[in-house]
């Protein structure tokens, strides 16, 4: 696993992550979120996700800001009842728009759409970290792995703004039975409903 500088070798690492990745048909776990935006305070969030492949997702954000995220397959809707709002976004139009998001929802090939790089060698957390960048461009994404399971245990995205993007799981179950029915979302009374349009 090390090579004789003592940094990871990458590859390795991308083809052990690759088939680990292959062989994930479904993943929950608990979450937090922590975002860091250029001029304003941290923000932080937690909740659970749940994800199924192929493309479906759900994101339910608990603290300290409601906010439900579902993939059914086909189209994204992003809840935010605070704002009695559901944004909705087909789901190819997501992949076409990053690499990113194709990867979130298993969609993606990570040997054929990324590019591997160590970020440094196992850390104080005892993680492999791995930089991924998106061969068609895009916002490089940083996982921390775990060594035994090759479960993605953290995730950090910094966007072309600067802004920072950090995930912590934990409580990881995969390949477990998920209820269909979280991956359906149906609008609430009187929300308002807005395409993607404009708003990307």
């Amino acid at each position: 696993m090390r090579a004789a500088s003592g940094s990871l070798n990458a590859q390795v690492v991308m083809a052990r992550l690759q088939r680990h990745y292959q062989s994930t048909k479904s993943f929950s776990a608990r979450f937090e979120q922590t975002i860091e935006r250029v001029g304003a305070p941290p923000l932080r969030r937690s909740g659970q996700i749940h994800f199924e492949k192929p493309g479906k997702l759900r994101w339910e954000f608990e603290t300290p800001q409601a906010e439900t995220i579902v993939s059914n397959g086909k189209t994204i809707y992003d809840y935010d009842p605070g704002l009695n709002q559901v944004v909705e976004t087909p789901l190819r139009q997501a992949f076409k728009s990053q690499a990113a998001t194709a990867f979130l929802l298993g969609a993606g090939n990570l040997e054929r759409d990324f590019i591997a790089a160590p970020v440094r060698g196992i850390g104080a957390d005892g993680l492999i970290h791995l930089a991924l960048t998106p061969k068609t461009g895009g916002n490089r994404i940083d996982v921390g792995i775990d060594r035994t399971t090759y479960n993605i245990q953290t995730m950090t995205i910094v966007d072309s703004l600067g802004n920072r993007t950090e995930l912590h799981f934990s409580d990881i179950e995969v390949n477990q039975p998920l209820a269909a029915s979280l991956f359906q979302f149906s609008p609430p009374a009187g929300a308002d409903i807005v395409g993607s349009q404009g708003i990307q």
